[in-house]
């Protein structure tokens, strides 16, 4: 079997629960085919570069795909036709990257800088000013 790389890009209107619903249809879709979903990031709804179908923001997707080649023609057949979804690449690789993406790592990053920015200390208040 092949080792591939899936963004997916679903309509802004749709719920982040209903885009992780498509994410476990695509999951249960190529494991009836005989593949094997490593990873699936749901990075979420993030500005689109240019408007795409009068949407100008998207819920993002990455899966990590082990199948074979019928079955992700089959996936890709299926989000052709699926109205939520804007876009979708799939992208074959040497080998699968299991760690967090770059997308998810600078968001963890971003959020334990905030945390460290919040242990500075208590802010004063004008009565604990002195005059």
């Amino acid at each position: 079997m092949a080792l591939y790389e899936h963004v997916v890009i679903a309509r802004q209107d749709i719920s982040p629960q209903q885009a992780e619903a498509l994410n476990d249809i695509l999951k249960n879709l190529l494991e009836e085919q005989g593949g094997h979903v490593a990873k699936i990031e749901y990075w979420g709804l993030r500005n689109l570069t240019y408007r795409i179908k009068k949407n100008r923001k998207g819920h993002y997707s990455l899966l990590a795909i082990d199948a074979p080649a019928a079955a992700v023609k089959e996936m890709e057949r299926q989000l052709s036709i699926n109205e939520d979804v804007l876009r979708f690449m799939t992208i074959r690789v040497e080998e699968l990257d299991l760690e967090l993406s770059p997308v998810l790592a600078r968001r963890e990053r971003e959020r334990g800088e905030r945390g460290e920015r919040s242990d500075r200390g208590e802010r004063r208040g004008y009565e604990d000013m002195p005059v």
